[in-house]
C-alpha cells in the first residue's frame, strides 16, 4: 500500500492528510479537524477535546470511532507519530458530534479535496498545476518552479521506461536512482541528503537550479539510451543508468572548470525560501 502525506489548508489552518493509492481515499488527522472546528487555542487543547469525545462516543457504542485507526504522521516537532485518522465517510459522521458553525463549510471542503485528487489521477496535468500552486505558496521562485516541474516530467518518463523494460518498482527504482545520482554528483541519494543537512525532506525540493538541471540531464539521457538499446530488466538497466549519469557528470565537470567551484551545493530550501515560508517548509 503506497501512501502519500500532504498538508491541506482549511481557512489557513493545516490539516494533515494521507492519500492511500490502493484504496484511493484520503485519511484526515482527527486532531487537526478538531483543532479547526472547535477553534482550539493549540494542538494540545484539540487533542484533549478529541480524547474526551472519543471516550464518550465509545461509551455510546459508536462504530465510527471503533473503526478508526492510526497512521504515522509528521508532528510539530518533526517526528513521525501515530495519529488517529478517519477517511472521508468516517469523518462526515464524526463531525456530526462536534457542534461547530464551520461543520458544513468543512464538509464541502473535504468533498472538494477528495474530488481534486480523483481528478488529478485521471488528468496528470492537474497534479502538476497543483504542484505549482504548492511551490508558490512555499515561496519558491518561478524559475526554480519551472525547473522542478520539468524534472517531475522527466522523472515520470524515466520510470515509465523502467516499467516498460521490466524493472520492479520500489527497491530496484531506488537502486537505479542511486546509480544515476552517484554517477553525476559523486553522492548516493542518502549521502547527498546528508551533504545538505536533510533528514526526511525530499532531495529534489532542496536542489539549486543548477543541481536540478544536471539531474534532469542525467535522467533524460538514461531514458533516451534505454529507448535506443531496449535493455530488459534491472541488471541491464544498471549500465544504462550509469551512462546516463555520466553524461551529466561530463557537463558538471566542464561547468565547474569554468566557474572554479563545485556546483554540488550544501544549500537547501530553508536557505533561500522567504523566511516565513521556510518555517512552514521545515514544520511539515
Amino acid at each position: 500500500m503506497t501512501k502519500k502525506q500532504a498538508i491541506q489548508l482549511f481557512e489557513e489552518k493545516k490539516v494533515r492528510t494521507v492519500w492511500d493509492d490502493e484504496q484511493e481515499k484520503w485519511y484526515f488527522s482527527i486532531v487537526d479537524v478538531c483543532y479547526v472546528l472547535t477553534d482550539s487555542k493549540d494542538a494540545l487543547t484539540a487533542r484533549k477535546y478529541w480524547n474526551k469525545l472519543k471516550q464518550r462516543l465509545k461509551e455510546e457504542g459508536n462504530e465510527t470511532v471503533t473503526n478508526c485507526h492510526q497512521l504515522k504522521m509528521r508532528a510539530a516537532d518533526g517526528k513521525m507519530r501515530l495519529t488517529d485518522v478517519a477517511d472521508t465517510e468516517q469523518l462526515f459522521r464524526l463531525i456530526q458530534s462536534i457542534p461547530s458553525p464551520k461543520a458544513e463549510p468543512f464538509k464541502l471542503w473535504m468533498a472538494q479535496v477528495a474530488s481534486q485528487r480523483l481528478d488529478q489521477m485521471q488528468d496528470p496535468e492537474l497534479s502538476i498545476d497543483q504542484a505549482i500552486i504548492d511551490y508558490k505558496h512555499l515561496g519558491y521562485s518561478d524559475a526554480w518552479i519551472n525547473q522542478r516541474v520539468k524534472s517531475i516530467e522527466v522523472r515520470k518518463e524515466l520510470t515509465d521506461e523502467w516499467k516498460r523494460t521490466g524493472v520492479k518498482e520500489g527497491l530496484e527504482y531506488a537502486s537505479l536512482t542511486d546509480i544515476i545520482t552517484r554517477e553525476w554528483s559523486g553522492f548516493t541519494t542518502k549521502q547527498y541528503k546528508h551533504h545538505k543537512g536533510l533528514k526526511k525532506e525530499n532531495l529534489r525540493d532542496n536542489m539549486t537550479n543548477l543541481e536540478i538541471a544536471l539531474n534532469i540531464l542525467a535522467e533524460a539521457s538514461a531514458t533516451e539510451i534505454s529507448k535506443q538499446r531496449d535493455p530488459k530488466g534491472y541488471n541491464a538497466q544498471t549500465q544504462v543508468a550509469k551512462e546516463g549519469g555520466s553524461v551529466a557528470k561530463a557537463a558538471r565537470k566542464q561547468l565547474e572548470s569554468k566557474l572554479g567551484r563545485s556546483v554540488i551545493s550544501k544549500s537547501k530550501a530553508s536557505d533561500y525560501l522567504l523566511p516565513e515560508n521556510a518555517e512552514k517548509e521545515e514544520s511539515k
